[in-house]
């Protein structure tokens, strides 16, 4: 199974042009000029209308024919119906791409009947030149000063930056209005990506030697080789990718039967994708700009053991409490540390990480330079000093520039990446956090962001195998839980001894070739408990009244499973964009109600199952919780690789697996109900 590649050739003119042309008379077009002249564009600009002399001070052509060259990037500003003209029209050129900027194509099926006719026309009339959107403001390179955005914007020119592409044009306006210090090279929004997608854009991105991490903000995952592709080139580089997930993908709804349903979907698909291909996962914008300036300066962190320093007492407690639920770690600073800081603090400070260095050594360079320095083990990934400057507005900041020359003789002598941050966003002030980053230290705004930039900056990013897809879309049938048992028993997924009966009196006699208690439960329900379709603990004679009073007419009786230490749910749940959803978690009737669960996409293997289980909060109860026998963790493992087997010999046709519950003793993982939807073929 190989992973599509994006042409990053494909892109190059359009990303990096030397000319470009503006197709259009309104305001935009001629905010699209002035902001070329404003950020220093060499190249030459055509402005193309068909009755103005000219646009902003340039001579205006008539056409794309009077054209006196092939404009390498084009931003057409016209309605939708004009539009596709005149991307046929550049295509025919042989022009390097266009911003499509007009709305009322395929995001407006719903308002407009011929969206989608429209889209799919534009499509032809692009044919191989490459063009974004269509609704989408355009893109800025700031390191060539080429803007093809018809708006304001808050983005500088920059020799070296970070890249974000989102799927939001007000989004990508917003981040470039951020006063953090960040230095963003490319921001490029992608519409509806009729074309060109999310995927393709950052894989030419990252292939700019000058880019030195890329941001995300996505709202649905599209082709997922592309994703897998984008991945690889991240990794080929050493680079990092950081995402801003939000929403679900339409792509991805799915009609479900199961409990895995209102507890997995698309939304889990698209972030277990993530998480798969080692893309970091955020939770805000603040906290995407934020580990974007960490991987800017540092590149990905070694791993997540960190030292923090602060002068007050006050900020050492709030970094020990903020970092509760982040995965980062204060590791105890070891003989070596404690013993130079003792030389370099004097006896009266408390050692420990985090620490307070007090205020003894304040406006002492050499004096906190050392303690900085003792501080920083070789085996920490960053170093943290708590910072918060005064307003400029009001004070003077000269011994805070003190500890910004402390902090940088202490990376330089160590070699262990430091960083600056201000417990407040509003007490780093723009200018110092460039000027901070400019001498290679990270300048972070927030405690919390901070952290969380942190953990994410040390997730690994290691290979992973191309993700399964499943078959096209169809009808399904579900198959009985006598049909499903049998079928998972085959890829060896332990199941209870059973007989089928038809009647009470069948199921009197039937039961009689099984021995202890049993379990009693009528066919033809998908949710047994609340159709009351299930009897448990039951002696042989008992059947045949308990059959008569459950009122069906088809019945399965098991042996019962005794001696379970923990029920649990494992499901298998097709998505078509982002492939199947394995699903672990607390199992039995408060499935939904617990939603103690986590996920993984096929295929996994045994370590990622292993890890999985450990993140549930059941996790305890596994491995034998106040005295409790423990489950057998490798018979859970082998439970669960049993399904995956499953689902990749059926990946064609099947919609959704579902054990639940898996009862897990000591000695054994027993399937003691399944559910299994496939196609439904002739």
């Amino acid at each position: 199974m190989k992973m599509e590649p994006a042409s990053t050739k494909r892109l190059e003119r359009l990303l990096r042009p030397r000319t470009i042309a503006v197709i259009g008379g309104g305001g935009w077009c001629a905010n699209l000029v002035e902001q070329c002249d404003k950020i220093g564009f060499k190249g030459k600009i055509w402005p193309v209308h068909p009755t103005r002399s000219e646009v902003s001070g340039r001579r205006a052509f008539a056409s794309i024919d009077a054209l006196p060259g092939v404009p390498d990037a084009t931003f057409i500003g016209v309605n939708r119906h004009a539009t596709v003209e005149l991307v046929a029209a550049l295509s025919a050129r042989g022009a390097g791409g266009a911003i499509c900027f007009a709305s009322g194509f395929q995001e407006a099926v719903a308002e407009l009947s011929d969206g989608a006719d429209l889209q799919a026309q534009l499509l032809v009339a692009a044919g191989a030149m490459p063009i974004l959107g269509p609704n989408c403001y355009g893109l800025i390179n700031a390191l060539d000063g080429a803007v093809l955005w018809p708006d304001q914007h808050g983005a500088v020119r920059v020799e070296r930056g970070v890249a974000i592409v989102t799927q939001s044009s007000n989004i990508a306006i917003n981040l470039t209005m951020q006063k953090r210090g960040l230095p963003i090279a490319y921001i490029v929004t992608v519409g509806n990506q009729a074309q060109t997608d999310l995927a393709e854009i950052g894989t030419a991105l990252l292939e700019d030697p000058r880019v030195t991490a890329l941001g995300l903000h996505i709202e649905g995952i599209g082709k997922l080789r592309r994703f897998e592709a984008l991945a690889e080139t991240a990794r080929r580089l050493g680079k990092r990718i950081v995402a801003l997930k939000v929403g679900a993908s339409e792509q991805a709804q799915v009609a479900t039967v199961s409990h895995t349903a209102s507890i997995a979907g698309s939304d889990v698909g698209a972030r277990a994708v993530l998480a798969r291909l080692g893309i970091g996962q955020v939770s805000s914008l603040s906290v995407l700009l934020e580990t974007l300036k960490l991987l800017h300066v540092t590149g990905p962190l070694a791993s997540n053991r960190i030292a923090s320093m602060s002068c007050s007492g006050g900020e050492a407690s709030l970094m020990a409490d903020t970092a509760l639920g982040r995965d980062v770690i204060y590791p105890p600073l070891s003989v070596k540390q404690a013993s130079e800081l003792r030389a370099a603090l004097g006896p009266r400070v408390a050692l420990a990480n985090p620490l307070d260095y007090h205020t003894y050594i304040w406006g002492d360079r050499t004096a906190m330079a050392a303690c900085f320095s003792a501080m920083m083990a070789p085996d920490l990934a960053l170093g943290v000093v708590i910072l918060d400057f005064p307003r400029p507005d009001r004070c003077v900041a000269a011994q805070w520039e003190i500890v910004i020359d402390a902090v940088g003789d202490a990376q330089a002598l160590r070699g262990v990446p430091m960083a600056i941050v201000a417990s407040l966003p509003e007490s780093l002030p723009e200018d110092t956090a460039t000027r901070i980053m400019a001498r290679g230290i990270a300048a972070l705004s927030g405690l919390p962001d901070a952290l969380d930039a942190i953990a994410v900056a040390a997730q690994n990013q290691e290979d992973t195998l191309p993700l399964l897809l499943p078959g096209p879309d169809g009808a399904t049938r579900i198959l009985s839980e006598a049909e499903a048992k049998a079928a998972l028993s085959v890829f060896g997924i332990p199941v209870p001894r059973a007989v089928h009966a038809i009647s009470p009196a069948d199921a009197a006699v039937a039961a009689q070739g099984l021995t202890g208690l049993l379990v009693l439960k009528g066919e033809g329900f998908v949710h047994k408990t609340e159709a009351g379709a299930i009897r448990l603990g039951l002696q042989a004679t008992e059947i045949a009244a308990a059959a008569q009073a459950m009122g069906t007419s088809a019945f399965l009786i098991e042996e019962m499973i005794d001696g379970a230490v923990v029920e649990l749910l494992v499901s298998a749940l097709r998505d078509p964009a982002h492939g199947f959803v394995l699903t672990l978690g607390e199992g039995g009737t408060f499935t939904e109600l617990l939603a103690d669960t986590t996920h993984l996409l096929v295929p996994t293997n045994p370590k990622e199952i292993t890890a999985a289980l450990s993140r549930l909060r059941l996790a305890p109860r596994i491995d034998g919780y106040r005295g409790a026998p423990a489950a057998d963790r490798s018979a859970i493992v082998s439970a669960v690789l049993a399904v995956q087997d499953y689902v990749i010999a059926h990946a064609g046709d099947l919609f959704e697996l579902e054990i639940n519950p898996l009862l897990c003793t000591p000695t054994r993982a027993v399937a003691a109900d399944a559910l299994i939807r496939l196609r439904d073929l002739p």
